[in-house]
């Protein structure tokens, strides 16, 4: 299953109850659906969970039964099959009665004698509750979201532009500044910040959602971190073994010239253990002397003995 499938399923699992948040969620639903209008409501879904939960939701939030339903066999066959690769169809809701949906309409704060023209009755929305689960609706019918392994994505889409450039209007209000964009017919609000994704999905109530994409970032952070430090390693290791040969040349060539042996004892003895030991880091080779001396001492040891080494 997909990450949105499931943090749908997640959402699924909270009850229905208070009557304002159960109209602001179906409100969501409804201005993401497929289609609402003065002659119809039709909501598709994919998922039986979710599926499970509209009749519920518009029973408390309007008092009306929809017109077509999956029956209970329906969704057990299309569940079992494990979603829409088990080829048994698309799950469909439709609402065309002129007076459930007049009622819908009324209830939702328009006319029904007008032309509805779709977007958002803030007054719906006063309370912090009703938000959230208008926004879970909204999410429910136009939302999906990227496994966060992969990337952070997430989107809300409607083919509504009223209703889209309300939409981001109230998250901005409520502390989410996202981006929007057209995609073909549709109105896109999305966000790439896994931080405004973690709260945004702990505020429609799927906190276990918003925990994997922690995790996820924690492992994709840990995972960065490691490979940073194995290339530093890598390239402090090709530097030390560059300075290692380049003492080696040195030595040799003042080993050539009959010179090493006229230089103090300090020198031809950290030249010696320099030639005995060709793999160690500067660290690594002063502890190999007695006594031992410091990293700088060494290398100030090593800079006099390439330097007399250019002057030949």
């Amino acid at each position: 299953m997909s990450f949105s499938f499931d943090t749908k399923n997640e959402l699924c699992k909270l009850p229905v109850q208070k009557l304002c948040c159960a109209r602001a969620e179906a409100y969501g639903i409804l201005l993401y659906c497929n289609t609402f209008s003065t002659t119809e409501v039709r909501i598709i879904t994919e998922n039986p969970q979710f599926a499970a939960r509209l009749p519920k939701l518009f029973q408390r939030a309007f008092a009306l039964r929809f017109d077509r339903q999956p029956g209970p066999a329906e969704e057990r066959a299309y569940g079992a099959s494990g979603g829409p690769e088990g080829g048994t169809g698309k799950l469909i809701f439709q609402i065309t009665e002129r007076k459930k949906l007049d009622h819908i309409i009324n209830l939702l704060g328009y006319d029904p004698r007008q032309n509805l023209v779709l977007h958002i009755n803030f007054a719906l929305l006063e309370e912090e509750c009703c938000r959230a689960s208008f926004l879970r609706g909204v999410f429910f019918a136009g939302g999906s979201i990227t496994d966060p392994l992969k990337r952070y994505h997430l989107e809300l889409a409607t083919s509504h532009l009223q209703a889209s450039r309300e939409l981001e209007v109230l998250l901005r209000e409520n502390g989410f500044p996202p981006k929007s964009i057209t995609r073909n017919s549709s109105f896109i609000t999305y966000f790439k910040q896994s931080d405004q994704i973690e709260d945004f999905l702990t505020l429609i109530g799927a906190p276990v959602a918003a925990m994997k994409i922690m995790s996820a970032k924690m492992e994709k952070d840990l995972r960065n971190s490691v490979n940073r430090r194995l290339n530093c390693d890598s390239a402090n290791l090709d530097k030390a073994v560059e300075a290692a040969q380049e003492h080696l040349e040195a030595i040799r060539q003042l080993q050539n010239a009959g010179l090493l042996e006229q230089l103090p004892d300090k020198l031809q003895y950290t030249a010696a253990l320099r030639l005995e030991n060709p793999e160690l880091t500067l660290s690594e080779l002063a502890e190999t002397f007695d006594p031992p001396v410091t990293k700088s001492c060494l290398n100030h040891r090593l800079r006099k003995l390439m330097e007399l080494a250019k002057g030949l």
